[in-house]
């Protein structure tokens, strides 16, 4: 007997996920490893959002909800893409469910047929591909270049664009690598989706707010209006909210859409968190000043890690526009030598070092779909950021040059 479908052989686990198990190994045998696998902001959830959670709790408020949510948490997002992106939705357009992950997964279960194509530019967020795979989809990748600053340019989005493509993911700012498309960019893709009426697009705007260097951020349904009707604006309050672990995230998206992801919701979790959700339109309707302090905290973090990593020898780091992460490039490392004399023959074995002899825990650029990269989380404290620099640059420092054939 087997308990596992093919369908699911076919997925790996979360890659973060399975470096911050790594170092939690390593710690529970004495070993000091900084985990920067996993990204969630250290800061605690602004007051007023957990004693709005509190509040609700002792008002009685614990019951189901709606599928879709709660109504007052649908009115504040509608409010939310109104005052901050431009964009007009009514409440029947919006959904809530348990992280924006859960919405990504909600959207594909809806629409894959077996055999529908995904387009994901690398480097893409670890969970999109296995998501695909695991709703019977393909995932096709299109290849974008750290020259192109790691964004995904028209000509590329036309050559992988086939009668099979169902959906192009697109995500800015971008994990891993803190890319962000301007109104320019998002203009020229909209022109190549006019010609492909068939491809839907999903925008995951979850690092909206951290952004950095006075950018300005521009939602994909803003940018291309002529598109919204084919377009699901994924969002969710982990990240700017510092609410990783309430898990809410939403979306908004055209009502039939919107309508069978409710379907998939109301046949297998039911509904959010009643409490999670009040806490959710407190921190939508509530002050904002945290997130302007939040992302001068991620900005100086990015400035002291990008002047770090560019300081060792081997490695080398573009500046990230937005997002709390680096990604970074290791091509100067492939092929040295460890002082256990094995070669490093490419990210993933470039973090294992990492991890092994520096006691840093980064996650590999394969997990991104490009290579050879490694991405480390810097939505950490300085100085835990700053030890984590001395550590990868004393093991860089240990490696020899490779071996002579």
């Amino acid at each position: 007997m087997t308990y596992i479908s093919s369908r699911l052989a076919a997925v790996k686990p979360s890659a973060s996920m399975a470096v911050s198990q790594a170092a939690k190994a390593l710690s529970t045998k004495g070993i000091d490893v900084i985990d920067l696998g996993l990204g969630e902001p250290d800061f605690p959830t602004p007051a007023h959002i957990t004693e709005a959670a509190y509040q609700a709790a002792k008002a009685g408020d614990t019951l189901y909800t709606a599928a879709l949510g709660t109504l007052a948490l649908r009115k504040a997002i509608v409010a939310k893409f109104s005052r901050e992106n431009g964009l007009d939705y009514t409440t029947d357009e919006i959904i809530v469910s348990n992280g924006a992950k859960q919405i990504i997964f909600n959207a594909l279960m809806a629409t894959l047929e077996d055999g529908d194509e995904v387009i994901l530019p690398t480097p893409y967020f670890v969970s999109y591909p296995e998501m695909a795979k695991l709703l019977g989809g393909k995932p096709v990748i299109a290849h974008c270049r750290e020259e192109d600053g790691f964004r995904l340019t028209p000509e590329i989005l036309d050559q992988a664009i086939t009668p099979k493509t169902k959906w192009l993911f697109l995500n800015s700012p971008g994990n891993p690598s803190g890319a962000v498309y301007d109104e320019t960019s998002l203009k020229a893709l909209g022109a190549v989706l006019e010609r492909h009426p068939h491809v839907l697009v999903l925008s995951d705007e979850i690092y909206e707010h951290i952004i950095f260097d006075g950018l300005e951020f521009i939602s994909f349904a803003k940018a291309c209006p002529q598109l919204k009707t084919r377009s699901l604006i994924v969002n969710g309050m982990s990240k700017a909210y510092a609410m990783t672990g309430w898990r809410v995230g939403y979306a908004a998206g055209p009502l039939p859409l919107i309508k069978a992801m409710a379907t998939v919701q109301s046949q297998s979790i039911t509904s959010v968190c009643s409490i999670a959700q009040a806490a959710g339109a407190a921190a939508l309707e509530g002050s904002q000043e945290h997130i302007r302090t939040f992302r001068d905290a991620f900005q100086r973090r990015r400035d002291l890690v990008v002047k770090g990593i560019n300081a060792i020898e081997g490695l080398s780091l573009r500046v990230p526009e937005g997002a709390f992460y680096a990604f970074i490039n290791c091509a100067g490392l492939i092929g040295k030598q460890c002082p256990d004399g094995s070669v490093l023959s490419d990210d993933t074995a470039v973090t294992n070092y990492l991890l092994n002899e520096g006691h840093v825990a980064a996650v590999p650029g394969a997990a991104y779909g490009m290579s050879p990269y490694f991405r480390i989380s810097t939505a950490t404290s300085d100085e835990v950021l700053s030890e984590a620099i001395k550590r990868i640059a004393g093991a860089v420092a240990r490696l020899k040059p490779a071996p002579k054939a």
